[in-house]
């Protein structure tokens, strides 16, 4: 009996880092399948928020670290299958793209778990320019070696209502000017509700994706220029769009360690190479029609409009106010 074929009430998948951006996507699909799901992260408050989304019964909040591998031996303990979320831009990189999901594939071995699913990254490669990417092969290596039929997922640029992309250029949109860094650099955003589906399918049908590493990308090929401006042009902005040189990016991305740098060194490396998804963007294999950001972006970026998605409406006029007699 395969595990797509087990009563799904007898499964528990823990996800780790599910109560971040990703991770409610992820979720929503996994709760939408009938499985138990255990969502691993070091303050599980900040998960309370999936609990509507779960039936009674269906969701377990843990505490765990994934710098303390004793704790995630107990959110993978008793778990059929295990799906590794976490990720950052900067900081300790080593503990939580490599040492974290190391331990994490090998409990989920140890435990008999059916499925790993490790999400890394579009340009995750030792040859990498940036620590990031070379932190994620080292962390995709560690998870094969570990847990030989885990799945790779490498999402590209994932954007959504909660997401640190659109809303962040959406708000920067609001200057006079709005400058664009490496505006020439290619990306495939993907829809998080495309995205986080994908990655619960390849936790919860191994048979069909164990030992795969997938890329997923969105139905669009976009510079960061066309990037920009679709998420500013969504957003109500009609501000001037301005190309930085490279030079100028280069000597800003010098400053990056200063708190509220909008880009530091490692970010800039990443952003000389493009961020694009083999193939056809990797949906079709999950069954997934992807999304456009022009569908779908008004839903949350309309509220960097002065009224909001409500502007226009119900606005007194002459033809409609009604006046006193006399």
């Amino acid at each position: 009996m395969t595990a797509s074929m087990l009563d799904p009430r007898t499964q528990i998948v823990t996800v780790i880092g599910g109560g971040g951006f990703l991770g409610r996507y992820v979720c929503e699909r996994l709760f939408k399948a009938g499985v138990r799901v255990r969502v691993a992260q070091r303050h599980p408050r900040a998960a309370w928020f999936l609990q509507p989304l779960a039936a009674v019964g269906q969701l377990a909040l843990v505490k765990a670290d994934v710098g303390r591998p004793a704790t995630l031996e107990r959110a993978i303990d008793g778990a059929s299958s295990v799906i590794y979320l976490p990720g950052l831009l900067k900081g300790d990189m080593e503990r939580v793209h490599v040492d974290g999901p190391r331990a994490a594939a090998e409990f989920a071995a140890k435990n008999g778990a059916k499925s790993f699913v490790h999400v890394s990254a579009i340009g995750a490669s030792k040859d990498s320019p940036s620590r990031y990417g070379q932190s994620k092969a080292r962390g995709e290596a560690a998870v094969k070696a570990a847990f030989p039929g885990a799945t790779i997922i490498r999402p590209s640029l994932v954007f959504g209502p909660e997401d640190q992309l659109t809303n962040r250029f959406a708000a920067m949109a609001q200057l006079p000017v709005l400058p664009i860094i490496a505006p020439n650099t290619k990306f495939q955003p993907i829809y998080s509700r495309d995205a986080g589906p994908a990655i619960a399918l390849a936790a919860l049908e191994p048979e069909r994706y164990a030992g795969e590493t997938i890329e997923l990308g969105g139905p669009e090929i976009m510079t960061m220029r066309e990037l920009v401006t679709t998420v500013a042009r969504l957003s109500g902005s009609e501000r001037q769009v301005s190309d930085l040189p490279d030079m100028a990016a280069d000597l800003l991305s010098r400053f990056g360690f200063l708190p509220g740098a909008p880009l530091n060194r490692d970010q800039w490396a990443m952003l000389q190479q493009d961020n694009v998804a083999s193939a056809d963007g990797g949906l079709a294999a999950f069954g997934i029609i992807p999304t456009p950001l022009e569908a779908v972006g008004r839903q949350w970026l309309s509220r960097f409009k002065e009224g909001g998605r409500f502007r226009g409406l119900h606005q007194p006029t002459e033809a409609n106010v009604t006046r006193p007699a006399g």
